[in-house]
């Protein structure tokens, strides 16, 4: 029998998954990786290529090792990775540079080119459905000012999953859903635009090839047969960005298809037509699909499932007793525990992230408003429900702004990534939007998305669209409750108000932003 691998670098972790042909998930390996500040330069998040190397070889032999495989057994493999994080290298290869995705270094050169290029970013972000933000163009410049011997030798750039194939391969490439996060595309176009560099000063002459998701690259090379256990005849193909290929994976393949993509950050995307312009007031970003024609309008929620992580780690340390007595998740303690909560957890209000500015971007420092000193009412539980009520409130304000700007109606929501495997969650998602939800059977969707791309390139699939209509199994429908769903449209309306209020006290240096943008 034949077998795919997927490699999924993600912002908190990396994993090898392997699938049969038919979409049945046979292992999966993990390791979590830190991303740390660079010395001296605040706001930096640097990816580590050599140990992070070394975590992915380690994930890619353990999946072997669990599923009972050889590597031979592998027929094809592809890589997907969070967007916006790249690695820059020199003329033979060698990794110089790499940040992960909200690395925040370049302030000082988003504040330039706003200054410098009057209109520019708006200019840019009519082409790419990006502004400057996360976009490669400001770190670029960074490493020009900061570390000029470096940026001399720079010859290529490449996405993070990119950076995986490269290491197995040889080759450096990157498809239009990863690197079009770079802002330094055209969406229409579904190529580089490399005259927004020449525009503003930046070497013009280091953008790889770029090619479709599905496109056979080559096969994995001695070197890292030798370092990962894989064969020297398993094909390698190219991915794409993991919130694309995550879509992909839960069959959000058609124009108008909707999907929330619970993971470390969450993500709402609706798909479009390519030749769709983005919206003028830069409410949110827009993407090229992992499907020829297609973009995505997407909304982003900041770190919605590391807070959850957080709040785990810090207050739940009886909840993880109690788990690891039961043999069951800590996190479904917690949920049990949440269902007992009303509606609305007691009007606390979570202050995290706040919903997509894009143009603008900042959050207010982390906080919970509304506790009471009333221990039955407010505790664990009910701070845990009112994170995930609030994830959901911020994901229905995102696809608010996208229908406004998209005029598409939307009814139904394919719900994937960790937060889906709560039934709790996926419930309050439903009440929160009045739209129907649906769980896909392998929860796990951007592993899948980029097995599809390897199965296409290994000529198992015809394409994407294909792929997803024979993989994807729907394991579990969830209806909106109207009732509850009229809370919670009061407990938006209230969330905007305190979040407003939270912001003013950040803009008075009162409190500190969770994240900022750089330039802002």
């Amino acid at each position: 029998m034949s077998y795919l691998m997927a490699i999924d670098a993600g912002t908190g972790s990396v994993r090898a998954v392997i699938f049969d042909t038919k979409g049945n998930q046979i292992s999966v390996s993990q390791s979590e990786w830190t991303h740390l500040e660079e010395p001296n330069v605040p706001n930096s998040m640097s990816f580590d290529t050599k140990s992070n190397w070394i975590l992915t070889c380690n994930c890619i032999k353990e999946s072997l090792e669990l599923a009972g495989l050889r590597g031979e057994d592998i027929t094809a493999l592809s890589a997907t990775s969070m967007r916006e994080g790249i690695v820059l290298y020199d003329n033979e290869g060698n990794e110089l540079f790499a940040v992960a995705n909200v690395d925040a270094r370049a302030h000082k050169e988003v504040k330039f080119l706003k200054e410098n290029f009057v209109g520019i970013e708006e200019e840019f972000y009519a082409a790419s459905g990006q502004t400057f933000a996360l976009g490669a163009l400001p770190r670029i410049m960074w490493l020009k000012n900061n570390k000029p011997d470096l940026y001399e030798k720079v010859a290529h750039i490449s996405m993070i999953g990119d950076w995986i194939l490269f290491k197995l391969s040889g080759i450096i490439a990157t498809d239009p859903s990863n690197g079009g996060t770079t802002g330094i595309f055209s969406l229409k176009n579904r190529d580089w635009d490399t005259a927004m560099a020449t525009k503003i000063g930046l070497k013009d002459e280091i953008f790889p090839p770029c090619l479709e998701v599905g496109t056979l690259m080559g096969t994995v090379n001695e070197k890292a047969s030798k370092e990962t256990g894989l064969s020297t005849a398993t094909k390698i193909v190219m991915g794409g960005g993991d919130v694309q290929l995550g879509s992909a994976g839960l069959g959000v393949v058609n124009e108008g298809d909707v999907a929330v993509l619970g993971g470390s950050f969450w993500q709402q995307v609706v798909n479009i037509s390519s030749d769709t312009t983005p919206p003028k007031d830069i409410s949110v970003r827009v993407n090229p699909h992992v499907v020829s024609g297609q973009s995505q309008a997407e909304g982003i929620t900041f770190f919605s499932g590391l807070v959850m992580r957080w709040f785990r780690d810090a207050f739940c340390d009886m909840e993880k007793l109690e788990a690891a007595q039961r043999g069951i998740d800590t996190y479904a303690v917690l949920e049990e525990k949440a269902k007992e909560v009303p509606v609305g957890s007691y009007g606390i209000i979570p202050i995290f992230s706040d919903s997509m500015k894009y143009g603008k971007w900042y959050h207010a420092a982390p906080s919970f408003l509304n506790l009471s000193l009333d221990p039955l009412t407010c505790n664990r539980a009910s701070m845990f429900r009112s994170l995930q009520e609030n994830a959901a409130i911020v994901s229905g304000i995102n696809l608010d702004k996208i229908m406004a700007f998209t005029g598409i109606k939307i009814d139904s929501i394919v719900f994937a990534g960790g937060a889906s495997k709560g039934a709790l969650w996926s419930q309050i998602l439903s009440d929160v939007t009045g739209c129907k939800v649906k769980i896909p059977k392998v929860t796990e969707a951007t592993a899948l998305g980029a097995a599809m791309a390897a199965g296409v390139g290994a000529g198992i699939y015809k394409d994407i669209v294909d792929a997803a209509k024979e993989l994807v199994v729907w394991d579990k429908t969830y209806e909106p409750n109207l009732e509850n769903k009229k809370i919670y449209d009061e407990q938006k309306v209230k969330f905007e108000h305190a979040y407003k209020a939270q912001l003013k006290l950040v803009d008075e240096g009162v409190t500190t932003s969770m994240w900022k943008a750089p330039g802002l």
